[in-house]
């Protein structure tokens, strides 16, 4: 019999967190064994905000409602629902919702999202 060649994953591996932001990841490293791109839809809650990273990896973030805030090599660029934005590995970016309402978006990283290639600074 032939491998299959599709993946059904019946339900997302959520990311453990502890500042209120939701990460649910339906394609990735965590939830099908995908290496080569990752697939997470989000809710940012009002207020939130990460520390700076330089990622390995390209993401393009997809804003279903509300807004999302970027600073990227120092420049500030903001996403409203339906605008989509597409931000090259080795880009130092801070992600923020510093508005009054929560953000809910998709994101895209190629290759997947992992731990070991964010970049994180500490805070």
């Amino acid at each position: 019999m032939a491998e299959k060649r599709y993946i059904l994953n019946p339900a997302p591996f959520v990311v453990p967190t502890t500042d209120g932001k939701l990460i649910e990841e339906h394609v990735g490293l965590a939830s099908t064994g995908t290496g080569q791109y990752s697939l997470a839809h989000m809710v940012a809650p009002p207020q939130w905000s990460e520390p700076p990273q330089c990622p390995e990896f390209d993401e393009i973030t997809i804003v279903v409602r509300g807004r999302k805030r970027f600073e990227i090599d120092g420049e500030e660029v903001e996403l409203a629902a339906g605008q989509a934005l597409l931000i090259k590995a080795g880009a130092r970016v801070r992600y923020s919702n510093p508005f009054a309402e929560e953000c809910e978006y998709w994101s895209v990283c190629v290759p997947a999202f992992s731990p070991a290639t964010v970049h994180r600074e500490d805070e």
